[in-house]
């Protein structure tokens, strides 16, 4: 499948929604206090839309890391699973937030899809959350579930704890998992990229000054060129075919860029697609925009391949 030249009028219209909407109170965002447990629980009722029928869901735990299985109608752990690391600046976000993400991709791929309730900051600084990741990776493996059967992808903030966990894996000689996926990933903590894009092009969605305080509220002291956190620099030999969607509207747009070189370096295979017009992680937003279900589409085939 093609990305499309253009933006779906749909998708220009969430756009100017976003910009005029959204854009000024990230502009103004600090993850603290009334705010965050108010984003937190705004984002978090999206998990009590009622699932499309035969769709089942259970709580699971791995380690100390509780989360949530999504299988829509027909999936099935005989084709594989996905292990997804949900976004959310490393401070809100959960498996109640992004159930209608996971519900779409294993309805494309057929597999069923674990979102683990890592830690979140600010209670819980770095290096909880990657931690919480290594942990339920490590804990599928001990229970018997083959790396080749699983995907592992994460959107935003999630792509980050993806690229940091396939470092965990490389650097420790554990088996890789068979793709990874990366949905608008934010890869470098020192917000230099995202600033600079941000005055090429105004991302409708997000402000680099909400990404730097997340960022902030994640690392506290530590030094994002620390080895774990500086996914960017990371040596990439050993990792498994990669597929990577951003919008063109993103700050973020260069943190995949360079992904896409640092993994062209190691002659990974991987694919970069750049879609026209598209929000942060607009994947999420199958019900409203038709590029939302194609890029599932293909991301169903990629692991397919």
């Amino acid at each position: 499948m093609n990305v499309p030249e253009t933006a779906s009028a749909q998708s220009v219209r969430l756009e100017q929604f976003f910009a005029a909407r959204v854009r000024p109170a990230a502009d103004r965002w600090a993850p603290s206090g009334v705010r965050l447990l108010a984003i937190r629980q705004f984002l978090d009722s999206a998990g009590l839309r009622r699932p499309p029928r035969g769709t089942r869901m259970w709580p699971a735990r791995y380690g100390n890391v509780r989360g949530v299985w999504v299988s829509a109608a027909g999936a099935s752990i005989a084709n594989g699973m996905i292990l997804h690391l949900h976004g959310g600046g490393f401070t809100f976000g959960s498996s109640r937030s992004h159930r209608g993400l996971a519900w779409s991709m294993s309805r494309r791929t057929g597999r069923p899809v674990f979102l683990p309730d890592y830690r979140k900051a600010p209670e819980h600084r770095f290096p909880a959350a990657a931690d919480d990741c290594l942990a339920v990776y490590r804990t599928l493996l001990d229970r018997g579930v083959p790396a080749d059967r699983i995907v592992l992808s994460g959107d935003s903030a999630g792509g980050h704890l993806t690229a940091c966990l396939l470092g965990d894996v490389n650097r420790r000689g554990l088996p890789m998992p068979s793709h990874a996926v990366f949905f608008s990933p934010w890869l470098d903590l020192s917000g230099a990229l995202s600033a600079h894009r941000d005055t090429v092009r105004r991302d409708p969605f997000l402000a680099p000054r909400g990404i730097a305080a997340c960022r902030d509220a994640y690392l506290g002291e530590r030094n994002p060129r620390e080895e774990r956190l500086a996914v960017l620099e990371a040596d990439k030999k050993g990792w498994p075919p990669t597929l990577i969607q951003v919008g063109d509207t993103e700050c973020l747009i260069d943190d995949s860029r360079q992904l896409a070189a640092s993994l062209q370096a190691a002659e990974i295979r991987h694919e970069l697609q750049e879609w026209p017009g598209q929000i942060h992680v607009f994947q999420a937003f199958g019900n409203v925009i038709p590029e939302a279900r194609q890029a599932v589409r293909y991301v169903a085939d990629f692991v397919r391949s």
